[in-house]
């Protein structure tokens, strides 16, 4: 009985064993892969990349969530070509020879996140091509050779975020092209045809947080570029050598906080277009042909904390450049032709945290010693500034000097004018002027001039300041005599020299003035008087005038009946008869029916 017990126990101890094996047996039977294709059971990935694949292969386990055909020469996409892999994730087509994409060639993937086409031969994306994949947040179509976007290519897309278009031969995007994509933040459009901003496709993107515009042939940004894009953080307009101007209003609606505009052709900084930008917080206007950063022009943005204009051939950022900017913290300038930064540009320049100076040819004077007392706190992003121009310090880095050492080192030296001998000048009217002016200094200083008002005369105009520092007084006038001062400055200190012009009128007894009002506009900017400018013509040059006057209109008259002749001659013949008739008739003297008379009348016809 017991041997009996222990048969059956042995029995059951066997199916058991039977039992186990079988299931292990079972758990090690690989799942199904394509030939060709390399399957991870674990990360449900499938990887089919450089295997000279000309279609897309059967047998592919339904639970894949990472579909890899990269590298492959499939030409074309058949209607329902993924429809078994409803739980996919994320499929990879790129660097195929997808030339054609069949309508509903992806119903099926309603669970696909990421669909990446880019580096194909696709020129039309069919409308409904992208049906069926309602949860899609990633699209890349860039690579490619598409030449227009059709109206609703997108529509099915509700929930993509984020697409790439650049790269392709782009000539035209209609108008409703992207409509349906209320999800999209994020566009690329990167190296295109396209030779202007496409205002009106855009405008079905309200949601829009980011767009980057990449080597397009734009020249300039028209007025309302991207208007309807209030959500708009993010703006990058780079690599567009032929970009020169941004028309005063082009990004006027946008709430910018990030702007871009890099590798293009601005000559100036676009202030008039930036100005209503109070959120922009980071300004990047590198590799752009600009030369200064001018005074008091920046004042309106002020949440600004980075700006970056590297490589721009910057000459000069001039004193007041960053007024009005109590947040900023990064200047990046390096790469420029810089010789000096006066801490007079920068609204406080406690608030600075990182400044690039290097790759300028920087003189290492009076006006850089503020950044020497703040090198312990200022980040020079591992490029400290270097001296270039100081023969003396050429070489030297900023944190190769001691702290006792910089006064005797970085100094300036007052504007002093050379010549001060008295200048004092007496002409007739209508001479010309000439008044030298020449300073020494270091740094060099400045030159400007004061005209007996106290106001500064610029370099056009009749009085004008010449390049040399020179001023220039043509065709003088009376109103012009007073003194006019020469006013040289630098880093170290002003020195001025007045002169003085006395110009004599006409005799008024040989001359006709005449008085005319104010509101001829002429640029020499010489003063009025009493709210008139006076000018001065003799008897001679009004006959001139009267005899040029009179022989112009007896001129006109004369060829108007030459024109006549010739005109009434093509007429035909004309008749000179004239018909002469007497129509005689009666007058009463008064009203009682006294005594009559007849009177005649002559009428005249001219056939």
């Amino acid at each position: 009985m017991f041997e009996g017990s222990a048969v059956r126990r042995r029995l059951c101890w066997a199916a058991l064993c039977l039992w186990a094996a079988g299931l292990a047996c079972a758990a090690e039977t690989p799942r199904p892969c394509p030939p060709l294709c390399q399957c991870d059971a674990e990360l449900l990935q499938v990887n089919c990349s450089h295997r000279q694949l000309t279609a897309v292969p059967d047998g592919l386990p339904q639970d894949s969530r990472l579909f890899n055909l990269t590298h492959n020469k499939i030409k074309t996409l058949v209607h329902q070509q993924f429809k078994t892999l409803t739980q996919l994730w994320d499929l990879d087509l790129s660097d195929n020879i997808l030339v054609m994409i069949e309508v509903e060639a992806f119903l099926g993937l309603q669970s696909l996140l990421t669909l990446r086409l880019a580096r194909n031969h696709l020129k039309i994306i069919p409308v409904g091509a992208f049906v069926g994949l309602t949860k899609l947040q990633l699209l890349d179509i860039s690579g490619n050779e598409i030449l227009v976007l059709l109206d609703f290519t997108f529509r099915d897309l509700a929930a993509l975020q984020y697409i790439k278009v650049g790269e392709n031969d782009l000539v035209f995007i209609s108008r409703h092209a992207f409509a349906g994509l209320t999800s999209l933040q994020d566009l690329h459009l990167d190296r295109c045809n396209l030779t202007a901003v496409p205002t009106e496709s855009l405008t079905q993107l309200s949601g829009l947080t980011s767009l980057r515009f990449g080597r397009l042939g734009l020249t300039t940004l028209p007025n309302n570029s991207f208007r309807h894009l209030g959500r708009l953080k993010e703006l990058v307009i780079s690599r567009c050598p032929w970009l020169e101007t941004l028309a005063a209003n082009s990004l006027f609606g946008l709430n910018l906080t990030s702007l871009t505009i890099c590798n293009c052709n601005l000559s100036a900084v676009p202030y008039i277009p930036l100005h209503h930008l109070v959120y922009l917080v980071y300004l990047d206007l590198s590799f752009n042909p600009i030369t200064y950063i001018h005074g008091n022009l920046l004042g309106d943005l002020l949440r600004l904390q980075e700006l970056h204009l590297v490589g721009g051939g910057l000459l000069r950022i001039e004193l007041g450049a960053f007024r009005g900017l109590g947040h900023f913290k990064l200047l990046n300038v390096s790469g420029n032709l810089l010789t000096t930064l006066e801490v007079g540009a920068f609204h406080s320049a406690d608030n600075l945290e990182l400044l690039r100076l290097d790759n300028n040819p920087l003189a290492c004077d009076c006006r850089l010693l503020w950044v020497l007392h703040r090198r312990l706190y200022l980040d020079f992003g591992g490029h400290p500034p270097i001296c270039t121009t100081s023969v003396q310090l050429q070489g030297l880095n900023f944190l190769d000097f001691s702290e006792a050492e910089l006064p005797g080192l970085f100094t300036c030296r007052q504007s002093r004018i050379l010549n001060r001998k008295p200048q004092e000048v007496r002409v007739e009217q209508g001479h010309t002027v000439l008044f030298y002016c020449n300073a020494d200094g270091d740094p060099l200083p400045s030159i400007i001039w004061l005209n007996p008002q106290l106001t500064p005369l610029s370099i056009i105009g009749r009085i004008r300041v010449l390049t040399n520092g020179s001023l220039e007084v043509r065709y003088a006038q009376p109103q012009d005599s007073g003194t006019y001062l020469c006013v040289a400055s630098n880093a170290a200190g002003n020195d001025s020299l007045p002169v003085s012009l006395h110009v004599r009128g006409f005799p008024s007894s040989s001359r006709n003035h005449f008085r005319l009002e104010s509101w001829f506009d002429f640029p020499s900017g010489s003063p009025a008087v009493n709210g008139t400018q006076q000018f001065s013509f003799d008897v001679k040059t009004l006959l001139i005038a009267v005899t040029i006057g009179f022989l112009s209109f007896f001129s006109s008259v004369t060829i108007c009946f030459i024109f006549m002749f010739f005109w009434s001659k093509g007429k035909g013949q004309i008749k000179h008869t004239a018909t002469i008739a007497y129509v005689p008739r009666s007058a009463m003297t008064n009203s009682t029916g006294g005594k009559s008379m007849e009177t005649g009348r002559f009428t005249m016809k001219l056939i």
